[in-house]
C-alpha cells in the first residue's frame, strides 16, 4: 500500500525564523498561482539562489498550484510543497498566473476543530481528528494541492483526500524517515490518533472537495 505516501509525509525539519513566520501570516486577498510556462524556479529571495523547480503537474496529476503569501515589488513569495514547511520560494510575478481565492480553511489543534470560510464569513464548522502525540500535526500555513479519490484505499482514507503542501517532520516510529510524507485532510477516526494528517467526516470532506479550489489556504494553529 503506497497511498500513505499521498497523505501524511516527511520533509526535512527546517526552523522558522521570525521573518519567515511573519511572511506566512494571513493576508487579504489571497492568491493561488500556476506557472505560465512549463516550469518556474523557486528562489530563496528575489533574484537569489534556486531552491527548487516547479513543473506543470503535481505527482498526482493536478495542475501545480502554489499559494502567494507575500509580494515584494515584482516578486512574490509562494507556499509550495517543493519546499520545507515555513519556507517561501520567490518567483517573478510575471512568470505566474494569479487567481484570487475566496475560500480558506482554519484548523485548531487544541479545539480539534475545522472552520471553513468564504470571503471571510464562516460557512461550516466540523470536529476533526489530529496527529497523535508521537506524530503531531505540525502547525503552519499550507495550501490545498490536490483533490484525490482514494479508490481502493477508501476504507482507510474515506471518500476523499485533500492533499496539502505541508510535510510531516515527525512520522510515527518505524516509518521510513527518508521519504517525504505529505500532510492531508482525509477520513479517519476522531481524536489525536493520526500520523499527522487531519481526519474529517465524509459529509465535510465531500463539501470541501466540491467548493475549495486548488491553492486554498489552510492555516493550522495550536
Amino acid at each position: 500500500m503506497r497511498l500513505v505516501l499521498w497523505v501524511c509525509v516527511l520533509a526535512l525539519a527546517v526552523p522558522l525564523c521570525a521573518a519567515a513566520q511573519d511572511s506566512l501570516r494571513p493576508r487579504e486577498p489571497f492568491f493561488a498561482a500556476t506557472p505560465r510556462t512549463g516550469s518556474v524556479v523557486l528562489r530563496d529571495r528575489p533574484g537569489g539562489r534556486a531552491l527548487a523547480t516547479v513543473g506543470a503537474r503535481t505527482d498526482f496529476g493536478s495542475p501545480e498550484t502554489v499559494g502567494v503569501a507575500v509580494t515584494r515589488g515584482n516578486w512574490v513569495g509562494v507556499i509550495s510543497t517543493h519546499l520545507p514547511n515555513g519556507v517561501l520560494g520567490w518567483v517573478p510575478r510575471k512568470e505566474l498566473s494569479l487567481q484570487p481565492v475566496e475560500w480558506s480553511i482554519e484548523i485548531s489543534l487544541s479545539r480539534r476543530r475545522l472552520v471553513l470560510r468564504h470571503d471571510g464569513a464562516v460557512v461550516r464548522r466540523a470536529a476533526v481528528g489530529i496527529g497523535a502525540s508521537s506524530s503531531p500535526t505540525p502547525a503552519g500555513r499550507y495550501v490545498v494541492t490536490d483533490h484525490i479519490d482514494p479508490g481502493a484505499e477508501s476504507g482507510t482514507y474515506g471518500c476523499c483526500i485533500l492533499a496539502l503542501s505541508g510535510h510531516q517532520p515527525s512520522p510515527p516510529a518505524g516509518w521510513d524517515r527518508s521519504r517525504d510524507w505529505r500532510l492531508a485532510i482525509h477520513g479517519g477516526a476522531p481524536g489525536a490518533v493520526s500520523a499527522g494528517c487531519v481526519h474529517a467526516d465524509e459529509e465535510t470532506l465531500r463539501y470541501l472537495m466540491r467548493v475549495t479550489p486548488l491553492g486554498t489556504p489552510v492555516t493550522v494553529s495550536d
